[in-house]
């Protein structure tokens, strides 16, 4: 069974991270939180990376104001990376694109909200784990079920 590894750059991006972890229990996916700046504590973050080397994972990246590693971990590792920086106002969230622009050679996907980082991961896992694909199934049901009766709720009134 595969897993989601967190990455935050600080502490500072928990309340962000737990958006996602509460999202990513709704597929019953495991979890776990890792803190590493790109910046700060490279090496340390290298060696967080190399940890899940031979494990199904997903990485999820969450770093703000100047998002270096996403690309960094997406370097460093052959699984997938998603990048979903927390929201700021800051610079007019113009901070986004040190998410949006890497060097050739680093892709880590950008998903700016919880929830979407959540399904991007599922589905990715969802590959290789029949669980999750039904998990993942039953949860678009549920959204495009939910829009058919607001539309009924609405014509009806």
């Amino acid at each position: 069974m595969g897993r989601v590894i967190i990455i935050m750059g600080s502490k500072a991006d928990l309340p962000w991270a737990e958006k996602i972890r509460t999202y990513l229990e709704q597929f019953e996916i495991p979890v776990k939180m890792r803190i590493a700046s790109a910046h700060k504590v490279p090496l340390r973050c290298f060696e967080i990376i190399k940890e899940y080397d031979e494990e199904d994972v997903v990485f999820i990246t969450l770093a703000g104001r100047s998002n270096a590693l996403s690309g960094f971990v997406d370097a460093q590792t052959h699984r997938p990376v998603i990048a979903c920086p927390p929201y700021s106002d800051s610079f007019a969230g113009a901070d986004i694109f040190s998410s949006l622009r890497m060097p050739s050679g680093v892709a880590p996907m950008v998903v700016l909200e919880p929830e979407a980082a959540a399904l991007a991961a599922a589905k990715i896992l969802a590959l290789s784990d029949s669980r999750v694909q039904e998990k993942v199934m039953a949860y678009q049901t549920a959204h495009r079920e939910r829009i058919i009766r607001d539309d009924q709720e609405l014509s009806d009134g």
